[in-house]
């Protein structure tokens, strides 16, 4: 049996199940914690603790948040634990710290507001979490990074100099998973009829309903594609009302009815990239490497994103989808109207980036990159418990030498040499 593997995590947790239940098969046992559901998990039949944790700038809730991590942790006395959050690289090492035989894996799937965003709060708040960062590296065996960038950024601002750093990109997509829901709804008339009624064009964009994700960008570029295709329909998927500050709001999509409908998180993503004749994602975020592209481009969905970090792991620009600029609504809108005009073009780009994730961030290949650092860990963790046995048993026996030099030199002082 391999080791004991917690992962905690929050609302969105359980987009890892395929991740987990992949390891799972490799012979780890698997934990998780988060602040989600937990019935995805029930159904997987997968160990999971629930606790509360909140995404945003709130003390007393991150207070309660680490003495439930830490409960978790004596409870669970995993292994190994991982992380994956801005807020959880912190508490988790805090959580952790009084038990030495823990190995913690912090994940830096983005960098998220905190570090991505130019507001007065942001920039006030970052010089803490930087400070805070740096504390917590000092209980952190490995920090994750699902890109160069994040990397780069991290050592820049001297956050990751105590432990190991590693890269290895996204979470896994579970390819065999997403190919049959994707063929029924590209070749769903109805679901295209009820959502996009008539010759409609599809233009798909699966994200939180944010400022920072780039949500009034696209709906300018969506009034833009209007003017020239009107027959081009705008499906926004994703949560608004959770984002609280940070939502778009309603009566800002509704403007652009009736060629801009938000239909809310969907548990039928992968239908509706089948249908989807172009996808946009105009985040303003530094990502990790972002789960919707991956998702798109399994689908052989052409794509449209911004020149970001994560972004740029997935797509090359004129090869396999189109990159422009964050925040530059005419850039994305002429993008937009190039796929849908040039149907040969956008078709060979999906393919191109449907070819690119299945070689390289499939979940088969990802596991196996956490499997190989999970097993390096738990070998360095048995290491480092033989040598700290050894070192105990030490002073007994330099003890016991010490004690038979002495009753010699006593023996030998008392019984002087011809007697």
């Amino acid at each position: 049996m391999r080791p004991h593997l917690l992962c905690i995590g929050g609302e969105d947790h359980s987009f890892r199940i395929p991740f987990f239940l992949a390891l799972r098969d490799k012979g780890f046992r698997i934990s998780a914690a988060g602040t989600g559901d937990p019935t995805p998990f029930a159904r997987a039949g997968l160990d999971y603790h629930p606790y509360r944790f909140s995404r945003f700038v709130d003390p007393l809730s991150d207070w309660t948040a680490l003495r439930a991590i830490a409960k978790v942790l004596a409870d669970v006395r995993p292994a190994l634990v991982q992380c994956f959050d801005t807020k959880l690289n912190l508490l988790v090492p805090f959580a952790a710290r009084g038990l030495g035989n823990v190995k913690v894996i912090s994940t830096v799937n983005g960098l998220g507001w905190l570090y991505s965003s130019s507001s007065p709060t942001a920039l006030g708040l970052r010089p803490v979490y930087c400070a805070l960062q740096r504390l917590a590296n000092r209980w952190t065996d490995v920090t994750v990074f699902q890109n160069r960038d994040d990397l780069a950024f991290f050592i820049r601002h001297r956050m990751v100099e105590n432990g190991e750093n590693v890269v290895i990109p996204g979470s896994g997509i579970d390819i065999e998973r997403f190919e049959g829901p994707i063929a029924t709804g590209s070749q769903s008339p109805e679901l295209r009829e009820t959502l996009a009624p008539g010759a409609s064009e599809v233009v798909l964009t699966v994200t939180r309903m944010t400022r920072q994700k780039g949500i009034p960008t696209l709906l300018e570029a969506a009034a833009l594609v209007h003017q020239h295709r009107p027959s081009v329909r705008f499906l926004l998927v994703g949560p608004r009302e959770s984002e609280r500050p940070f939502a778009v709001a309603e009566a800002e999509i509704e403007r652009h009815a009736p060629y801009v409908r938000a239909l809310g998180p969907r548990s039928d993503v992968p239908a509706l990239l089948g249908l989807a004749d172009v996808f946009a994602f105009p985040t303003e975020y530094f990502e990790g490497v972002p789960r919707a592209l991956l998702e798109a481009a399994v689908a052989s969905c052409p794509i449209v994103t911004t020149s970001m970090p994560g972004c740029t792991d997935v797509i090359r620009d004129g090869w396999n989808g189109f990159l422009v600029p964050p925040r530059e609504p005419q850039l994305m809108a002429t993008k937009i109207l190039e796929l849908v005009r040039d149907r040969v073009t956008a078709a060979a780009m999906g393919a191109r980036a449907a070819k690119l994730v299945r070689t390289e961030f499939s979940l088969e290949i990802t596991v196996a990159r956490y499997a190989a650092l999970y097993e390096d860990l738990v070998r360095r963790r048995s290491q480092s418990q033989m040598h700290k046995e050894a070192r105990q048993r030490e002073p007994y026996a330099l003890n016991a030498t010490n004690s038979g030099d002495l009753g010699q030199e006593r023996r030998s002082s008392s019984c002087p040499s011809g007697m």
